[in-house]
């Protein structure tokens, strides 16, 4: 490591490339923030991002949290399958944020007007999709589990 990266960690905290990626990300923020200046629904975007922020931070957070929690009490200290559960959970999570109006069957006389096509299947396609998500990553742990319990089988017959 050269004596300015050497520097540079010592005074900013991390190395060159991470200066990098941060002031390209500021960069790319402040034009996205000139772009939507210029936008007549500027307020409403504001208003919708500062609602979603606050519906992050105030609601959903602290609710998953709370999930979280009681996923750490029933499992254990088993953190793999913990992972095993969080994750078709939260896929499950994003994509119901992503398709609610489906879901729920909100707007649907405007869905049916653009689409041609009624919103009754969202709901049992969401379901499906959920339930094929927690069935993949609970053969993922099984088969990991089947791997880790032939290895150290394996490990104690070579002791023997």
């Amino acid at each position: 490591m050269g004596e300015p990266t050497a520097r540079l960690r010592t005074t900013y905290g991390a190395g060159p490339r991470h200066l990098i990626v941060v002031t390209a990300a500021i960069v790319l923020a402040g034009w996205v923030a000139l772009r939507l200046a210029g936008e007549a629904t500027a307020g409403r975007m504001l208003l919708w991002f500062v609602g979603a922020v606050i519906a992050h931070d105030l609601v959903l957070f602290p609710v998953y949290a709370a999930a979280d929690r009681v996923l750490r009490a029933l499992v254990r200290d088993r953190i793999t399958l913990l992972n095993h559960l969080r994750v078709p959970a939260l896929a499950s999570a994003l994509l119901f944020l992503v398709f609610a109006p489906g879901i729920l069957r909100l707007g649907e006389t405007t869905h049916l007007a653009a689409t041609g096509q009624d919103q009754h299947p969202y709901l049992t396609r969401w379901l499906q999709l959920t339930a094929a998500l927690f069935l993949l990553s609970a053969l993922t742990y099984a088969l990991r589990a089947l791997a880790r319990r032939r290895q150290v089988s394996g490990q104690r017959s070579e002791r023997a």
